[in-house]
């Protein structure tokens, strides 16, 4: 029987290729839309060319991978992405929509070509899935701690300069060098942070996938173990880099705004300063996924850790090896 991923067999998947874009081209469009013009989202522009790029390079592996359809596992998620579609429209509920599509994805894998592949395929879904906006409420709950805390390290950083400084929630009022009054710097919802959170912890994933440990020699289960550790601490770290690399960014411009006025918050350097410290947070990720493969079990080959190698085994195990000249004393022996 022929593989699912013939030209023969290809004609199913594409017609129902069509058939989705149709009943989803609305909310594919709204999506877009939001992407453009939401800059918290806007990484998600990028998300389709990577994906596409993944499922391109990874076409063998994937091809390798499909299994027998799952008909009824996948029907099932199907209809249930669909109802999930109906009720996010009779309800004006975007995410429910969207998350509708990525449900849909998952299970026309399943339909026509098993779990096997929806675990290859398991990335580019997850970065689909990051690319998806999530409810404003959820939005604000994680943002405002967001502010409290960027404003708070703001606070403390000021202080160590002996710059006199209250703060109200999320509120800095300071008296600038030179002043007679006294200015307030809100830290707002786009200097929260989870702007670069968004996009750092997307980066996090791309970068985990691509730099995968390859399996070598014998020891595939170990290695693959190792990788699956080194993604998920890599996605991990994300976090508190970027959480942290925001909060130096605000408490930068907390101190400047005391010595240049406060117009700097406004000004060039909060464009220029978001752009440094998202550089800065990607040179911190990716020294932390070299430090992790300080740790690869097999980084320095199958002799790592003071264990013999193969080829040594081999010489120890057929005694020893004539290079050449005369007979070692063992062998003259063995000949006597």
């Amino acid at each position: 029987m022929p593989p699912p991923d013939t030209p023969r067999h290809l004609w199913k998947p594409l017609v129902f290729a069509a058939a989705v874009a149709f009943v989803y081209w609305g909310v594919i469009v709204r999506l877009a839309r939001f992407w453009w013009e939401d800059e918290n989202y806007s990484h998600g522009l990028l998300i389709p060319f990577v994906i596409g790029y993944i499922l391109w390079t990874e076409r063998d592996r994937l091809a390798s991978a499909a299994g027998r359809p799952r008909v009824w596992w996948g029907g099932a998620a199907a209809v249930a992405a669909l109802l999930a579609l109906w009720a996010g429209t009779a309800g004006a509920e975007l995410f429910v929509q969207r998350a509708s599509l990525l449900l849909l994805a998952a299970g026309v894998v399943v339909y026509f070509w098993g779990f096997r592949l929806l675990r290859a395929v398991a990335v580019p879904l997850f970065l689909l899935a990051l690319a998806i906006p999530i409810p404003t409420i959820v939005f604000n709950k994680v943002a405002f701690p967001l502010q409290l805390f960027a404003s708070r390290c703001a606070v403390w950083a000021m202080r160590v300069f002996d710059i006199p400084v209250l703060r109200e929630g999320n509120v800095i009022e300071l008296l600038p060098l030179g002043s007679t009054t006294t200015r307030k710097l809100e830290v707002v919802e786009a200097c929260s942070g989870i702007r670069s959170l968004m996009t750092l912890v997307t980066l996090a994933v791309v970068y985990a996938y691509f730099t995968h440990p390859e399996d070598k020699g014998g020891d595939g289960g170990r290695r693959s173990r190792f990788g699956a550790l080194r993604a998920a601490l890599i996605v991990v770290a994300a976090v508190p880099i970027a959480i942290i690399t925001n909060a130096a960014r605000v408490s930068g411009t907390g101190v400047l705004s005391h010595y240049y006025g406060t117009e700097v918050a406004d000004g060039f350097f909060h464009s220029f300063s978001g752009w440094v410290v998202y550089i800065v947070a990607f040179l911190l990720l990716f020294a932390f996924g070299w430090l992790i493969d300080r740790f690869d079990p097999g980084r320095r080959g199958p002799g790592a850790g003071g264990d013999t190698t193969a080829p040594e085994r081999v010489a120890e195990e057929a005694g020893p090896v004539v290079t050449g000249g005369a007979p070692s004393a063992a062998m003259r022996t063995v000949k006597n």
